[in-house]
């Protein structure tokens, strides 16, 4: 068959399998047809065969090293078991003399982890156990036999064991039983002669995919053999586990007993399938456990490879009416959560999270792999996309309309028709034969365009990208060595090894302003198809004995694929700009780290109430797992959304940290101008309340990328001790200032809303009106143009309300302050200022400041004063909820200067509402506002 006809089998088969009748779960393997999952699930638990050999045990400053045996093989393990900072424990476990090296994880970490003081407490040779602790007070009891790890806070609570069930398994490298083995191969592999055969070698001996294995037409050659490992995790104070993303799923990780584990292999899943433990386009393989006491603890697992979690939900998930009921009458208590990791290869690199608080946890996790760098403003306001826009003119008329309906929007983006017949780094010839005029004219008026560069590279003669890798050998191998060539939307294609740090530097290059012709500083990237996507490969991605740079398997970091892709666009970007201005990079795969060079969406959805609704647990699943620059396509990538649809997925992706709309290229067009007037509106309305917003968007994003607390937050977060809210989904804070709750049920006219807080007293407001509502449970009204947000009270938020056609038009706009009292009349909030678009905030440019209300004084303060930034944005409006007694006046004071002038005061009695009307003060000065 010509590669023509072969093509054009491979995405027909790819298209119809996906957008016809949803995922095709037959194109994805199940545990049982992975060999490795198979093969370590069947494993039964209080058997573990791992001893540590006390004396073998030493300890330096901060890491105690000994040795652990397999007793059924007598092969050795090395243990390193480290003190980190900031209540961090690492636990390394590798084969003491492996035939080859196992992979360790490279790219992933933010620099090297910064080690604590560890510390012998006791050492018991009778009881076969040490106790060791770190300089912050937790200690860690290792038993000797069976292995296990016990985790301590400095209370002395057990809160989590590591191998507590006995499940914790590292398959030793080994010699292909092809032949019968001599005697010293048979001791090279540790094997006794016992006959009593393991329980893991009679599994390994009776898998046909021990060695190799087949997937459909794919055959998996498995040259170095059955390397699998896993670790389970007990949680004895939890009740709730969360984490492990990319799933659509709950936020509340449920039971996998009785059904497949959840899988983290980033692949490529058209319109996936919801309340599902399935793989699709992330895999961040971190968990949190958080119990009714308040506190938390976690847990990450560094593997790139293909991997399966296990979750007992214990006293929470899926804990049905009968086996309640069961437990009952037998006396047995319910399971105590946990999760089981099971990891294809590598070796066993665990990380374990002290907290206590989910907010300790939340920052411990970024502490190692990093945070958001602070995005450009454009960033945070409204994206504009669709596969595709079909020419020049098709752009400008979509930014036209925009203005004419008076609509804000920030960036317009393209999909892979802007090519040459599908060849990045190129502009199509005739449709987009001026980009630079292009991009001049969205400049112009404030605005940007993202381009998509997708991996996978057209294999076609002349084509200077395709010709430079084969020459210069930046290509991924197949199995013999020779250029992998795989389909993808060019049709044959091959895909650049972003390991290779010279790949990465030519790639890199290819952004910069001579070498891609037609883009500007203003023309930013989305890098798409990148778990990597190869339409004929097995399970829709790249063979796992494709051989990388380093001689190193695709099966060893497959999930690592598509973060190295991003940080070499992140590279070539900041190159570009000689280093001036900030990049901004959306990407489909995720694993652990991309949040430091891109943002994340959630992948190919449909324009469906139930695809709404699982945005919110799945960007709240990111957010604790690093990455909080999450969206999702508003309006649903595939079908067409009617109006209430639409109209609510605005509503609610305005309050979500990425807000961009896309859809496929089949289905009908949807700007928000071509809806009837009144759906219109309401699209309209919810766009400007997110540009009324973007001062505290634009503030939290700074503040998690010096902190590492996500932006968008679960309510357990600040709420720790309110266990009727763990398994909350729907609803969500955005920092510690707005409760959210998306209206996601077609045709109601209310909402459940659950407001947090009843046993601290807090005050909560409605942003619509600032009616006051106290915590609990209650029955929300909602119009069509309402959604449910509040403000908690003894917050204060910055807002600007006067609406541009852009943010870059809002820059010097004025401000205005909500300032929401608490039940004792105090509120507190921060504003970050800078240019909005370069590093010149790290060279001391820009406001950091601090608002506080109390005493009938708000005041407005540096917090670096060492820092500054001539912003010409000025103080418009100061509104005050929550005061029940109005003021006689108000007298605004200039620190600097000791002068002062009064105000004027307008005093709502129906909402108890003060209004402050133009003090026209700057925000790059100190100053008081006295209320008297």
């Amino acid at each position: 068959m010509g590669s023509w006809k072969l093509y054009f089998v491979a995405v027909f088969g790819f298209l119809i399998s996906h957008t016809v009748v949803g995922v095709d779960k037959n194109n994805f393997k199940t545990c049982d047809q992975s060999s490795f999952c198979r093969r370590l699930r069947k494993l039964n638990p209080g058997n573990s065969p791992y001893e540590l050999l006390l004396d073998t045990v030493s300890l330096d400053k901060h890491t105690l090293s000994a040795d652990i045996r397999n007793n059924n093989y007598n092969v050795l393990f090395k243990l390193n078991l480290i003190a980190l900072v900031d209540g961090t424990f690492r636990v390394v476990i590798d084969e003491k003399q492996p035939l080859k090296p196992r992979y360790k994880v490279e790219y992933v970490l933010n620099g090297e982890p910064t080690v604590d003081k560890l510390t012998v407490v006791e050492k018991n040779q009778n009881a076969g156990t040490i106790k060791v602790a770190n300089g912050q007070g937790h200690s860690v009891i290792l038993h000797s036999k069976p292995l296990k790890f016990d985790f301590f806070n400095p209370q002395n609570e057990l809160v989590l064991s590591l191998n507590e069930k006995g499940l914790t398994t590292l398959e030793h490298l080994r010699h292909k039983p092809d032949h019968p083995k001599t005697d010293e191969e048979k001791k090279e592999d540790g094997e006794n002669n016992d006959d009593n055969v393991p329980e893991l070698q009679y599994q390994e001996e009776n898998d046909p995919g021990a060695w190799e294995e087949n997937y459909k037409s794919h055959h998996d050659t498995k040259p170095r053999g059955p390397e699998g490992l896993s670790m389970d995790v007990t949680f004895p104070k939890a009740t709730h586990v969360y984490g492990i993303p990319e799933h659509a799923d709950s936020f509340a990780l449920k039971s996998t007993k009785g059904q497949d584990p959840y899988r983290l292999y980033n692949l490529d899943v058209f319109e996936y399938e919801l309340d599902s433990t399935m793989a699709i386009y992330g895999a961040v393989p971190v968990a949190y456990a958080h119990g009714a006491d308040g506190n938390t603890v976690g847990v990450f697992w560094l593997n790139a490879a293909e991997t399966w979690v296990d979750v007992e939900a214990g006293r929470s998930g899926r804990a049905d009416v009968v086996s309640s009921l069961v437990n009952l009458v037998s006396g047995s208590t319910a399971p105590l959560p946990s999760v089981r990791f099971m990891s294809e290869s590598g070796v066993l690199d665990t990380f374990i999270f002290m907290g206590p608080s989910p907010s300790d946890c939340f920052r411990q996790y970024t502490k190692l792999t990093g945070t958001a760098n602070l995005p450009q403003m454009f960033a945070l306001a409204y994206h504009q996309c669709r596969w595709n826009y079909n020419d020049e003119e098709d752009v400008r008329s979509v930014e036209e309309n925009f203005d004419r309906n008076d609509i804000p929007l920030d960036v317009i983006w393209l999909d892979i028709e802007y090519t040459d017949r599908k060849k990045y780094f190129t502009w199509d010839a005739i449709r987009f034969a001026h980009p630079n005029e292009m991009v001049t004219n969205l400049t112009s008026k404030g605005r940007k365009m993202v381009i998509i560069i997708d991996p996978h590279i057209k294999r076609e003669g002349g084509y200077f990208v395709h010709e430079d890798a084969t020459n210069q050998g930046l290509y991924v191998k197949n199995k013999d060595g020779k250029d992998y060539e795989g389909w993808c939307w060019p049709g044959s294609s091959s895909y650049l090894d972003f390991f290779d740090p010279k790949v990465r530097k030519y790639y890199s290059e290819r952004y910069l302003l001579d070498n891609f012709q037609g883009t500007t500083n203003d023309v930013h990237i989305w890098n798409d198809m990148n778990e990597p996507s190869v339409f004929n490969g097995p399970e829709i991605t790249m063979p796992k004995d494709c051989i990388h740079y380093g001689d190193w398997e695709h099966r060893h970091v497959h999930n690592l694929y598509g973060l190295l892709q991003i940080k070499g666009t992140y590279e070539g970007l900041m190159e570009r700009s000689k280093n001036t201005r900030r990049p901004f990079i959306l990407t489909r795969s995720a694993f652990a780290g991309t949040q430091r060079y891109a943002a994340v969406w959630t992948g190919d959805n449909a324009a469906e109430w139930s695809h709404l609704a699982v945005t919110i647990p799945m960007c709240l699943s990111f957010a604790i797992s690093g990455v909080s620059f999450c969206g999702a396509d508003v309006g649903g990538f595939f079908k067409y959304p009617e109006a209430e649809l639409m109209t609510r997925w605005y509503q609610a992706g305005a309050f979500q940290p990425f807000f961009r709309a896309h859809s496929h290229i089949d289905t009908k067009r949807r700007e928000p101008y071509l809806y009837d007037a009144q759906t219109m509106a309401h699209i309209r309305d919810a766009i400007r309340r997110r540009y009324s917003y973007l001062p505290l968007w634009y503030t939290l994003f700074y503040e998690h990328s010096i902190s590492g607390l996500p932006v968008m937050r679960p309510i357990f977060m600040h709420f720790p001790k309110e266990t009727d809210l763990f398994s909350i989904d729907n609803e969500y804070l955005i920092g510690n200032y707005l409760l959210v709750r998306p209206v996601t049920e077609e045709g109601v006219s209310s909402v459940t809303v659950h407001l947090p807080g009843s046993s601290t007293g807090e005050i909560w407001y409605d942003v619509d009106t600032y009616q006051p509502l106290q915590p609990g449970k209650l029955n929300q009204p909602v119009t069509i143009s309402k959604i449910p947000v509040y403000q908690r009270g003894g917050t204060i938020i910055s807002k600007k309300e006067r609406m541009r056609r852009s943010s870059a038009l809002m820059a010097n706009d004025p401000y205005t302050l909500i300032v929401a009292l608490s039940a004792n009349h105090t509120a507190e909030g921060n504003l970050y200022i800078d240019d909005g678009e370069s590093f010149s905030y790290k060279e001391g440019k820009y406001i950091y400041a601090k608002l506080n209300y109390q005493n009938n004084v708000l005041s407005y303060s540096l917090i670096d004063k060492h820092a500054s930034y001539p912003t010409k944005a000025w103080l418009e409006r100061v509104v005050i909820a929550g005061m029940k007694t109005p003021p006689k006046k108000a007298e605004l004071r200039m620190l600097a200067t000791g002068t002062s002038s009064p105000l004027h005061l307008t005093y709502h009695t129906g909402n108890d509402v003060l209004v402050v009307r133009k003090p026209e003060v700057s925000m790059a000065a100190p100053w008081n506002i006295v209320f008297e």
